[in-house]
This record gives C-alpha cells, sequence and structure tokens, in this order.
C-alpha cells in the first residue's frame, strides 16, 4: 500500500546521520567533540549497512521489485542510497583532512606517514612493531592451495600483492589488522600526541611479512557485513541456545558493503569486489585511515580546553538528604511523592541504581522484578539482582537477549543470572521486550508495599551518562498494581491484563494514542483547546504519519520534536500547514519519549520507551506511562518548550529537507538545548 507524503525510512535515516556529520563540520564546536562527531558519524553508518541496507539487498537479490510506501522500489532506492552515502563520505574526508587535522596539528595533535618521523621515533615505533604487533599478525596467502580466506564484518586489512622473483607469478595475500591493538600508535612513550596509524606501521614492514617476495602493491579495505539476526521461535526448543546458534551463523553473514582506499588500480578494487561478491554501487572510495570509528580515542586525548566544559549531574532534589547508606530514607523519601528523574541532568546513579542497590541489601525487600534491554560490561544492577537472589529474595530479569549487537553479552548476562539463582524469563514468544520496568516488593508495618521505576531509556549506567532520558520512581498504588500485572504477563500467562496508567504494547498503546489524536481533532473541530506535542527518536509508522495530516487539516497544532527518521513532511498546503518537526543533536543523544496531548485544556502527559514505529507499536513490549502530578506537567513542558523554541539552535524539516538554525537573523548564536539544561540544573531549578 502506497501512502501520500511520507519519506522513506532509510533516506531519512541517512538525513540524520547526515546532522551529525553537519556538528563535526561545525567549527563553534570544540574541537575534540568534533572528532568525536565523526567517530559517531562512521559508527552510524555502519549500523545503518549492517542492517538496513542488508535488508534492502535481500529484498533484490529475492527479486522483489514492488515499491515501498513512499512509493520506491528497492533498485532505485538502493541507488539513492548509494549516491547519498558516497556524497556523505567525501564530506568526512574534506572535514577530517582538510579542516580537523590541521586544526589538530595547531595543538600538537599530529596525524603522521612514515616519511615524517624523526630518527627517534622511527627507532621508537619499529621497535614496538617487532615486539608487540609483529607476533600478532598473520598473513594469508591466496594461491591454489590457500583459498581467499573470510574476511571478517567491520575489520581492517591490508590487500597485498607480491610477487616471485623467480618466477614472476603475482599473489594476492591479505593481512588483518589486529583489533585488539590501537588503531593509533603514539611515535614515543605515553604523553605522546603525535600517531602513525597502525596499518601503516604493518605496511612499511611487509617485506618480514613476506621475505623472499615483492611487494608490487598493498591497500587498506574494509568489508561491512550482513549482521541482522532471523530467529524463528516458534521453531525453538530452547530460545537460548537458538540465539547462540544464529549469532554464530551472522559472524558469515553476506558483504554489503566494501570500502577501499582511494587511487587504488581499478583492476585489484575488481578483482577483490569479484572475490567478496560486491556490486561496483555498494564499494566506497575514502583517503586513508578507513574507519574513522577509532577516532573515539583521539577524542579522548587530555586536551580539557578542545573538549565540552566539564558537566557532573546533580542528585535529584527528593533524593538530594538521603544517606547513601540508608534504604529506609531512600525508600521513605519516594513515599514523599512520586519523583521525576531527568538524567543525564540528574544522576542515574544516584536514583535508579540507588533504588535497585537498595533493594538488595534492605532485610524488608521480599521481591524485585527487572527488564534489562541494554546494561553495561560492569553492571552494578546486574550485581544488585545477584546480591539480592544470594540474599534469598524473589528475583525476576526479563532479559531481551536479542537486543540487537547486545545479544551475545545479554545471553552472559542470562547465564550468570541464572547461575545465581534469578528466576531469568525471555519475555513473550515473537515480542521483543523493549519496556523500561523495576518493581520491588518490600514488607513494611502497614502491610506490603511496592516501589517501581518506570523509565525512557536502558538500565544502562555508562549511557546513562551521554544519553537524555527520563524516568519515574513511584509508590502510586495505581501505577505499581500496573507494573505487577504487566510483569506477570511477561513471566506468565496474562495477555488480558488492563491498565490504569500504562498503556501497553501490542495492545493497547497504538490503538491508546490514536484515541487521543483523535480527541484533538473533535476537539479543535468543536473550538476546544487543541494541540498535540511530541518528543519521539522516531516516527515512521505510516498510519500515524496519515493520523498527523488528518489532524493538521482538521486545526490541530501539531508538534513534533524528532531525533532521527522522520516520515511525515511538514509544510505541504493543504495537508501538513499545521504540523512543524524540528530536531536537536549536541552533547547528549535526545532519547526520552514525551507525549503531550492539550486534551481541551487539562493536559495529559505520557513518557515511555515507545517511538512511533511499526516495531516499537506492533512486534515489542512496550510502554508509556500517565504523568500525573502538575509540577511534573510543568518540567515535561519546559524540556518541549526549550526544545520546539525558535530561540534554541536546532534542525528544521521542510517537506523533506533539513536545514540547520543555529543563528539568529543577526548572526548571534542561538541558545544551545544541552547547555542551557546544565545551567538550568546546576542552579538546582
Amino acid at each position: 500500500m502506497k501512502f501520500e507524503n511520507v519519506t522513506d525510512r532509510e533516506l531519512s535515516w541517512l538525513s540524520f546521520d547526515q546532522r551529525v556529520l553537519e556538528l563535526a563540520e561545525d567549527p563553534t564546536i570544540p574541537l575534540l567533540e568534533r572528532v568525536r562527531f565523526l567517530a559517531i558519524f562512521s559508527s552510524n553508518l555502519d549500523e545503518f549497512f549492517m542492517v538496513r541496507v542488508a535488508t534492502l539487498m535481500s529484498k533484490i537479490e529475492n527479486e522483489i521489485t514492488a515499491a515501498n510506501v513512499a512509493g520506491i522500489s528497492p533498485k532505485a532506492l538502493m541507488r539513492e542510497i548509494s549516491l547519498r552515502t558516497k556524497d556523505l563520505i567525501e564530506r568526512q574526508s574534506k572535514t577530517l583532512h582538510e579542516d580537523i587535522v590541521p586544526k589538530l596539528k595547531a595543538h600538537g595533535v599530529e596525524f603522521l606517514h612514515w616519511d615524517n618521523l624523526d630518527e627517534t621515533e622511527r627507532s621508537y615505533v619499529d621497535k614496538l612493531f617487532h615486539d608487540r604487533i609483529f607476533p600478532v599478525l598473520t598473513p594469508l596467502a591466496v594461491d591454489p592451495s590457500h583459498p581467499f580466506p573470510y574476511i571478517s564484518g567491520l575489520s581492517l586489512n591490508l590487500a597485498v600483492i607480491v610477487k616471485n622473483p623467480l618466477t614472476h607469478e603475482e599473489f594476492f595475500a591479505r593481512v588483518k589488522v589486529p583489533e585488539i591493538l590501537p588503531r593509533f600508535i603514539a611515535t614515543a612513550k605515553s604523553g605522546s600526541t603525535r600517531f602513525i596509524p597502525i596499518e601503516e606501521l604493518i605496511a612499511i614492514n611487509l617485506h618480514e611479512l613476506f621475505p623472499g617476495m615483492v611487494i608490487e602493491d598493498h591497500y587498506t579495505f574494509r568489508v561491512t557485513r550482513n549482521q541482522d539476526i532471523e530467529l524463528d521461535e516458534e521453531e525453538s526448543e530452547d530460545i537460548l541456545l537458538s540465539l547462540e546458534a544464529e549469532l554464530a551463523r551472522r559472524r558469515f553473514g553476506p558483504p554489503v558493503r566494501l570500502e577501499i582506499e582511494s587511487g587504488v588500480d581499478s583492476r585489484l578494487v575488481e578483482r577483490l569486489a569479484n572475490e567478496l561478491g560486491i556490486d561496483e554501487e555498494n564499494i566506497l572510495h575514502a583517503p586513508s585511515p578507513l574507519d574513522l570509528t577509532a577516532l573515539n580515542k583521539i577524542a579522548d586525548l587530555g586536551f580539557p580546553d578542545l573538549k565540552y566544559e566539564v558537566f557532573r549531574s546533580r542528585t535529584a532534589h527528593a533524593l538530594s538528604e538521603v544517606d547513601a547508606e540508608d534504604t529506609d530514607l531512600f525508600f521513605a523519601a519516594i513515599r514523599q511523592g512520586e519523583i521525576l528523574l531527568h538524567h543525564p541532568y540528574e544522576s542515574f546513579t544516584s536514583s535508579v541504581v540507588h533504588f535497585l542497590q537498595s533493594a538488595a541489601q534492605d532485610p524488608h525487600v521480599l521481591a524485585i522484578k527487572q527488564t534489562l534491554y541494554r546494561t553495561s560490561g560492569d553492571s552494578p544492577i546486574i550485581e544488585a539482582l545477584i546480591e539480592a537472589a544470594e540474599a534469598g529474595k524473589q528475583v525476576l530479569a526479563v532479559i531481551e537477549i536479542r537486543a540487537r549487537f547486545d545479544e551475545q553479552a545479554n545471553v552472559r548476562w542470562a547465564r550468570k543470572l541464572e547461575a545465581a539463582g534469578v528466576h531469568v524469563v525471555y519475555g513473550l514468544m515473537g515480542l521483543k521486550t523493549h519496556a523500561k520496568l523495576s518493581l520491588v516488593i518490600r514488607d513494611e508495618q502497614q502491610g506490603l508495599r511496592r516501589y517501581c521505576h518506570i523509565g525512557t531509556g536502558n538500565y544502562n549506567p555508562k549511557t546513562a551518562r551521554m544519553y537524555e532520558d527520563l524516568g519515574i520512581l513511584s509508590t502510586d498504588i495505581e501505577l505499581t498494581e500496573d507494573l505487577t500485572k504487566l510483569f506477570n504477563q511477561l513471566s506468565g500467562f496474562a495477555p488480558q491484563s488492563t491498565y490504569s496508567r500504562l498503556l501497553v504494547a501490542p495492545r493497547t498503546l497504538r490503538s491508546g494514542i490514536i484515541e487521543r489524536i483523535d480527541r484533538e481533532i473533535e476537539n479543535a473541530k468543536a473550538g476546544k483547546p487543541a494541540g498535540i506535542q511530541f518528543k519521539l527518536n522516531s516516527i515512521l509508522d505510516e498510519s500515524f504519519v496519515a493520523k498527523m495530516y488528518e489532524a493538521s487539516t482538521a486545526g490541530v497544532k501539531v508538534e513534533l520534536l524528532i531525533r532521527g527518521i522522520c516520515a511525515v513532511q511538514p509544510g505541504i498546503p493543504g495537508v501538513s500547514e499545521n504540523i512543524t518537526v524540528k530536531s536537536v543533536l549536541g552533547r547528549f543523544l535526545e532519547h526520552s519519549r514525551i507525549f503531550h496531548f492539550i486534551n481541551g485544556g487539562d493536559s495529559q502527559y505520557w513518557i515511555g520507551s515507545a517511538d512511533l514505529m511499526g516495531r516499537n507499536l506492533d512486534r515489542r513490549v512496550e510502554s508509556l506511562v500517565r504523568v500525573d502530578r502538575k509540577e511534573h506537567h510543568q518540567r515535561l513542558q519546559a524540556i518541549l518548550d526549550l526544545g520546539l523554541s525558535d530561540e534554541t539552535s536546532s534542525w528544521q524539516l521542510n517537506g523533506t529537507e533539513w536545514l540547520r538554525k543555529n543563528c539568529d537573523d543577526q548572526g548571534k548564536p542561538l541558545r544551545d538545548v544541552h547547555a542551557t539544561m546544565i545551567k538550568h540544573y546546576a542552579k538546582g531549578r
């Protein structure tokens, strides 16, 4: 089915990554932060090819020719993606080599070639190569007795053309750059900020890897493979074992992209592409170094003047007087009234982590129930759940082992938690559990009392320092009863549960939001106050795009604050004239979701884990919670107002084109959302 005025998902995603690249291009942003945005841009593009382009290529291979909802056929879309990607890579390369590298050099940070090193540096890195790098390398030859080697996804490689000086035969060989070693090698002992790429150091010493052969040529290349997972849960007797098998298979996914350094002889490129089965449109040429995700290590260098000003989150006001060792006081603070949390401005550690650690240590806590989608490698939350189980408490962990690119880590956590006595379940058949929920049952003088946390972001203390998210700590009877039902549904059989303060996908979330949009439409037609403000990561679901147009046509003012993918096209006469779409990107990753309905003057606010995408609405367990306290309404409205304001820096969507506005008409810089929030919270609200 074709919908009118819907922007294609993949092209909108590329527009999002282009906005990240524009941050790297922005001279007003601190230099090392620009370096980090280059790395983020590259990492985003890697994932885009591993999943989205891989899916598109599968359609083409299966000879699917039907146009998608945006009216674009798979082959036409592939051509457009190829053109746009090559343009973005050219911009990235130009930004790095012509702008950022010279500016880094002025601050003493240099990227060097072998010829630029002085004798002392050459001696140092030569010894380093022989002591630390050479023993790890494994050259793989290609000849009648050695077939073309398997090239692992996202690995950096040297293709080497060698010639036998006696027979004059030419051979191809591959040397994988070890991922375990630093990508940029300091040219002196610790403290040096002069670097040579490890691949260049290997290239200088290729004669030692192929003694007796003549090195005819060499170049770097990188392959991206299909990393999507296909798991048939209905055919699986043990989802954990099935996923482990699928993860092993994923390593050998078909290639979807070949990156190769510029200037390589076309015959060599053709040979490599043929061996890998890569079409010309999926070959990207770029000046070395390839794989700029490694620039994160450069961005970490200790140059505070080249970074954002140091920021430290504060403890939420309602928890500021709580002694870290006194679990009774912590739970008492929640009983004083529902607490709205705003990360990273308010500490995740002193709120959410402390909540679960207190629950694990408090002798009055009988049970803990927890969802886990993504968490960190040394998670204090995992340790708290293990501590609670070992103390004899009932602990349930709903682990989403299918969370993309975190599958292996989540399988390890599942095994570890099971070994500690935690009841580990994997959610509902065919549905990923994406809702962010914690429930604690405590035995108190008046009887059992339930405490909960519900949020918009993962239970990951590391990303919580960089992701902007919201959460609620509560002991509200209505809400904790809702969470009790939802956890029972996730661990047992309760498909017909009804909820008071929650909208839960896949059963009531879609219909609940549509019902509230329809109410805004009716209010607008009746002359009552009406309006919609959504803050989301993405809006893609076609029925919601159509519903936004319906609301706009009815006179409802629709304001969307969308970080990533946006299929809505604002400003179309007679269709979307009442819709504005803005996007905020910067120091922190905007990740919270807020749904605000004017509701005839009695505003309703919801927060939660769901975006308006088919996967969130129909193929995941998601939750939105209604925020009831008026003071919390004011805080949520302030977040929306700041992001949507014409006085703050953002990108505005006009049809399908994103235009950045970071200065006013007089050229004065507009307010930065994240800097403004930091100052706001520093004042203690």
